[in-house]
């Protein structure tokens, strides 16, 4: 779970305390505050998808909940906005049951209920595409709004003695009143089923789009393959054989030398990027499509000798980008891998 930011000195005059010392500032506040704390990628990654939510509806209510998580609500909640170490999440609270065309959801893709959006660093976002699933999820939240309204209930009278003519009147009314209930019940019965067959049909149309997905991975923003979340080799070649053009055959090369130099090494899928870890230590190794390179990143990577070229803002933390044509020097990879394997790893899930 995201920290609860540290506020700056004007924020904090504006703040009360409730009784049991739970801060009650503003959630427009707190979310800036935490914008602000973070000062890094994460921070301008959130101000931008929390100002494209605005846009897409002008009347969104922003709160603070769990202790350090903007959420987004219109009656009920949209999304929320969590961040994590190398990724911003948008959570969308029924993102099941959203169309998704632009394939935006790429976590949290096995529920029944919610989806979510996993941004990384220098990853673009499709502002049209979320501005639209934004406004779905607005309309599905108002669409099952209850009508206001008083409940009434049945009239319990006391039976007292009434004239015949009374009785038979009551008795013609009630027998009108059956007769139109069954035929209200009959009209529901068969909306109940039209509505039941139409659920099913797109129940069906759903499975086998996601059957047609399933032979073809969707390609993400920089062409990345979105993949479900797995353990194991399959997964990862499931990836690699997604990766576009001449980045398919930079993945076999990257695959080959990694499990080459570390034979027992264990692989996964998470967040669309594989990864390689020896059982036990953590994760050493992690490569991800960009628009125009592959991103290799080594999680314990200052460490190695020499240092992989491409620096990053968390200290730790070392890439190289492999472009179009590049010639990979595999002594130098398989040097590095060498050494990331034995270092203790990233417990990254």
């Amino acid at each position: 779970m995201a920290a609860v930011p540290c506020l700056d000195s004007n924020m904090k005059k504006n703040i009360r305390h409730s009784a049991d010392g739970e801060s009650t500032a503003s959630p427009s506040r707190l979310i800036a505050g935490k914008i602000s704390e973070l000062g890094d990628w994460r921070g301008k990654m959130l101000e931008r998808v929390r100002a494209l939510i605005k846009q897409a509806d002008p009347d969104v209510v922003e709160e603070w909940k769990w202790r350090g998580v903007p959420v987004w609500e219109h009656d009920g909640i949209i999304c929320t906005g969590e961040t994590y170490r190398s990724v911003v999440k948008l959570t969308f609270a029924k993102g099941a049951s959203l169309e998704d065309p632009a394939g935006l959801f790429n976590s949290s893709l096995e529920g029944n209920t919610r989806r979510a959006i996993d941004i990384r660093e220098g990853q673009k976002i499709d502002t049209r595409a979320l501005k639209a699933l934004v406004r779905a999820a607005v309309a599905l939240n108002t669409s099952k709004k209850p009508v206001k309204g008083a409940r009434t209930s049945p009239d319990r009278t006391s039976p007292d003695r009434t004239s015949p003519d009374r009785k038979t009147s009551d008795r013609k009314t009630s027998d009108r009143k059956t007769s139109d209930r069954k035929t209200s019940d009959r009209k529901t019965s068969d909306r109940k089923t039209s509505d039941r067959k139409t659920a099913d049909r797109k129940a069906a149309d759903r499975k086998a789009a996601s059957k047609k997905g399933a032979s073809k991975p969707v390609l993400l923003s920089g062409g990345n393959p979105q993949i479900a979340k797995a353990d194991g080799d399959a997964p990862v070649q499931q990836y690699i054989a997604a990766m576009p053009g001449w980045k398919k055959d930079v993945g076999r090369q990257l695959d080959l030398i990694i499990t080459r130099t570390v034979p027992d090494v264990q692989k996964a899928v998470r967040w669309n990027t594989p990864f390689y870890g020896v059982e036990g230590k953590g994760w050493f190794l992690g490569f991800h499509c960009m628009t125009k390179y592959i991103k290799v990143a080594f999680p314990k990577g200052a460490s190695l000798r020499p240092p992989p070229p491409v620096e990053s803002k968390q200290q730790d933390v070392r890439y190289f980008h492999i472009h179009e044509n590049d010639p990979i020097d595999e002594k130098r990879v398989a040097g590095w891998i060498r050494q990331a394997s034995r270092l203790p790893g990233e417990q990254l899930f």
